[in-house]
């Protein structure tokens, strides 16, 4: 299993920036797994290869959700898009004044990803984000808590209650 970390590199961890984008905007807004207070869309749609946690358009939020052990996980911890147009096609960076991760009360390493410009509903957008990426975890409960604040006053405080079960066959 390694120290937990998957180590993603710079052009893998913009590829998935823009995956992670697309999907957590594929929902209807009545079962967005960013705008979901409890949890109880965080599996939407979700890829067969990993599994996205969805960030949130800020505040304290507390969800608690069932996910597959053997995928590896995925998701911002601060993070922004916008319309890639011809001359202004570099990611829109937040100031970023914290941001942190834990899972179980352990720090994770924080990645800064940008994505190629991309296509979302018909227009191309680039992302940047402050970034997670974990190893599957084993079957269990955990706790992940992502904390985040930007100089423009945008802030996140994410629990996550996360019960891992074993992939049905």
């Amino acid at each position: 299993m390694g120290d937990g970390e998957w180590r993603v590199g710079a052009a893998e961890g913009g590829r998935l920036a823009a995956r992670w984008w697309r999907w957590a905007l594929s929902a209807p807004d009545e079962e967005s797994p960013v705008g979901d207070t409890t949890g109880a869309y965080a599996g939407w749609r979700q890829p067969r290869d990993l599994w996205f946690l969805a960030g949130t358009y800020g505040g304290r939020v507390v969800r608690r959700c069932s996910i597959p052990s053997g995928r590896p996980l995925f998701f911002p911890v601060l993070n922004t898009r916008r319309a890639a147009v011809p001359f202004l096609t570099k990611p829109w960076r937040l100031e970023v004044t914290r941001a942190s991760a834990a899972l179980n009360s352990s720090p994770l390493e924080l990645s800064e990803f940008s994505s190629k410009p991309f296509p979302l509903r018909g227009i191309p957008q680039v992302a940047w984000g402050l970034w997670c990426a974990l190893e599957p975890l084993p079957p269990g409960q955990f706790v992940l808590e992502v904390e985040a604040a930007a100089a423009n006053g945008f802030w996140i405080d994410t629990t996550y209650h996360l019960t891992v079960t074993e992939p049905r066959s």
